[in-house]
């Protein structure tokens, strides 16, 4: 039966079948009549319906304000359909508050102090694995820590080089504009040795592995996370922190000081011959003063940031990945937190190590 709708002897009457498919054809008009209905604050016959529906319950609900007649004739079975509607919480919109800034920092911090959290107990976690497998060497994952040396360490050698090389031929052009207006040509050797092997060598391979190397582990992880891997390796019983998180730690902290050698070897390759194009410097007089002029001292403080840098990119991309919701808006999301996160760890660790080291390595005059 159609739903009707008549507002006779001082009441509102509804009959029929009050049911989406039902009042689909001239819902409008039901509406319509419903909210006229509504505004004359009359009592309500509900007796003759035949059916009632969630929809029509709804409208029903909606008509009278979120709140019950004072006056209403309806069958216990409907009554119920109604008292479940009523039992929902209303739906309100979120409060549109101005920004405030002190909110804004609250957040920051407590998201700040979440994250940190979490990546110590990340840390904690890699020195149990790690006590764990001393007494067990057998359970080591040699196979995946050799793999995540190849893919971090030497699949980055040829992008790393290119980037060294194209930076030592910038930095020693630049120097050697302003050097020459001072009579100063053989001081190109010491800007170059000590700025690209104590800082820009190190700091420039961390900012290409943390976009490089560091999203792809938090993708990958992210990855697993979304087709249950994970869960999947804990249903088999196999911990994930030792196959798949301390591999990748342990690989790129080892892969990392290679990379940073290898990257200021072909800086200063490329600074060498840029110098020798603009200064007329000779090549031996370039390989004979480079280790009087810049101490041993920061080779090995180029090599120590290099294997902290890798540690903190690896622990930051895992941490990250580790998070990652089923969805692939949550998988770009921490993808991009990885990668943002550790660039930032990786400069304020290296501001530490500017303050720690501030008198190791630098030649006194």
């Amino acid at each position: 039966m159609t739903p009707q709708l008549q507002m006779t002897e001082g009441r509102v009457a509804l009959s029929g079948d009050w049911t989406l498919a039902a009042m689909l054809p001239r819902l409008d008009a039901l509406r319509r009549q419903l909210e006229q209905a509504g505004k004359a604050a009359l009592p309500w016959d509900l007796s003759q319906l035949e059916r009632l529906d969630s929809a029509a319950a709804a409208l029903l609900w909606r008509v009278w304000r979120n709140a019950w007649p004072t006056e209403l004739l309806i069958q216990p079975l409907h009554r119920q359909v109604l008292a479940r509607l009523a039992e929902l919480p209303a739906a309100t919109p979120p409060p549109s508050s101005p920004f405030n800034p002190l909110t804004a920092l609250g957040g920051l911090a407590l998201r700040f102090l979440d994250n940190a959290s979490g990546l110590l107990i990340l840390f904690g976690r890699l020195w149990l694995d790690l006590a764990y497998l001393a007494r067990h060497p057998g359970e080591f994952p040699w196979r995946e820590l050799s793999a995540n040396i190849y893919k971090s360490g030497a699949q980055a050698l040829p992008v790393a080089a290119l980037v060294g090389f194209l930076i030592g031929v910038t930095i020693s052009y630049l120097s050697a504009l302003q050097l020459q207006s001072f009579g100063a040509d053989i001081f190109i050797v010491n800007i170059l040795g000590i700025s690209i092997i104590r800082e820009l060598g190190p700091v420039l391979v961390a900012v290409l592995v943390a976009g490089r190397s560091g999203s792809a582990m938090t993708a990958q992880i992210g990855v697993m996370r979304v087709t249950e891997e994970i869960d999947a390796l804990s249903a088999m019983g196999v911990a994930r922190s030792q196959r798949v998180v301390l591999p990748k730690i342990i690989g790129l902290t080892l892969a990392m000081p290679l990379v940073v050698l290898w990257t200021s070897a072909v800086a200063l390759a490329g600074g060498m011959l840029a110098a020798m194009a603009q200064l007329d410097l000779s090549l031996g007089y370039f390989i004979d003063s480079l280790p009087r002029t810049v101490p041993v001292a920061n080779l090995y403080i180029g090599l120590g940031k290099g294997v902290v840098f890798g540690f903190v990119i690896a622990l930051v991309a895992c941490h990250f990945g580790l998070r990652v919701r089923p969805d692939t808006e949550s998988l770009s999301a921490n993808t991009t937190r990885a990668v943002v996160t550790a660039i930032t760890s990786v400069i304020l660790a290296d501001a530490l190590f500017a303050i720690f080291t501030r008198h190791i390595g630098v030649p006194t005059l």
